[in-house]
């Protein structure tokens, strides 16, 4: 009798314990303690660089330090949608216990192998549209991150400050980039709003860069580029035709005006990633988790000004927007 008492007394132990464990925010770890990371990268690129150099910073400020409190499985799909596969059923089958994925088509091809495993976005446009999560405020399963969304009607109203007589404007972007096609569809309403003429181009590839930026060049005021990777990958066609036809390109990011675009007010593509690596190590520690964790939409943006490519356009930069840049943002010389 007393031996069947015991039993039933660590039975009854072993179920509380189990229950209030269940209660507790799980911290995901290996056998060894030691948590990984996939981060998988669209391609190489300034902006996604940058955002992957924030990752760690942002991981590091919280205490996961690469190679000693967490390890990091890094890969490049370099604008390949067999590698993104690939890459992203390598983290599936070696079960990393958190996946970061850059740039939507990184962030999709993540999801679409797990359900289970926490996946952090870092630098979604639009997670919602792009099928990401069912919600923003609470996405639902095992998705959450930071969005990448430009300040788009700070940006239209830099564009006519700097362009008085602007009348029509084109949109060059990725027909197959939710994010891209999102933004375009944006910017467009406003544009339309404040009285302009838009005139949209897309592409599919880099290859179609060339031509189709030669047109379009030819029948608009200024030219917009949204958060689009592939455009920004031949920044330098673009900027080749668009200079010769003496028209001002206005990108949403950073990273293009300083390869020739000519300004813009953009999200810090590095702070970006810092709160995106924040992000993964609250959820790593417990602190949160993907289901209930909103999305965070960085809204501050600075002030980039390339002055190179204001001169060569012949383009008056007002002091006021130089003073501005120099002191919250960045001049480009």
């Amino acid at each position: 009798m007393k031996r069947l008492i015991g039993t039933i007394i660590a039975l009854f132990l072993f179920l509380v314990i189990a229950f209030f464990s269940t209660l507790q925010p799980t911290t995901f770890s290996n056998a060894k303690g030691v948590p990984t990371i996939g981060i998988l990268q669209l391609t190489t690129h300034p902006a996604l660089d940058a955002i992957h150099k924030g990752i760690i910073a942002g991981l590091e400020k919280e205490g996961y330090v690469p190679g000693k409190s967490v390890n990091i499985d890094f890969q490049n799909a370099e604008a390949d949608q067999s590698n993104l596969k690939s890459m992203s059923d390598k983290f599936n089958n070696e079960n990393v216990n958190l996946m970061i994925g850059i740039a939507t088509p990184s962030a999709q091809s993540l999801a679409n192998v797990t359900k289970k495993t926490p996946i952090i976005l870092g630098a979604v446009t639009d997670p919602k549209g792009s099928g990401l999560v069912s919600n923003n405020q609470k996405p639902g399963n095992n998705i959450t991150g930071v969005s990448d969304q430009a300040p788009i009607k700070a940006q239209l109203a830099l564009m006519k400050e700097l362009m008085p007589n602007m009348k029509t404007v084109g949109v060059l972007y990725t027909s197959s980039d939710d994010s891209a096609t999102k933004q375009y569809q944006q910017f467009k309403s406003a544009a339309i709003k404040s009285g302009l003429e838009v005139k949209s181009a897309t592409i599919t590839s880099t290859n179609d860069v060339d031509q189709v930026s030669q047109s379009l060049v030819a029948s608009v005021d200024a030219v917009y580029v949204p958060t689009d990777n592939t455009v920004a990958s031949s920044m330098q066609t673009l900027v080749k035709n668009a200079t010769q036809a003496k028209i001002p390109i206005f990108p949403a990011v950073d990273t293009m005006v300083k390869n020739g675009g000519l300004a813009t007010i953009s999200i810090n593509q590095y702070d970006l990633g810092v709160a995106t690596g924040k992000m993964a190590a609250a959820v790593l520690s417990g602190k949160s988790v993907p289901a209930t964790t909103p999305i965070n939409f960085v809204k501050k943006g600075d002030l980039i000004i390339n002055l190179k490519t204001a001169k060569a356009l012949n383009i008056t930069i007002p002091q006021a927007l130089i003073d501005q840049a120099k002191n919250k943002g960045e001049l480009i010389k």
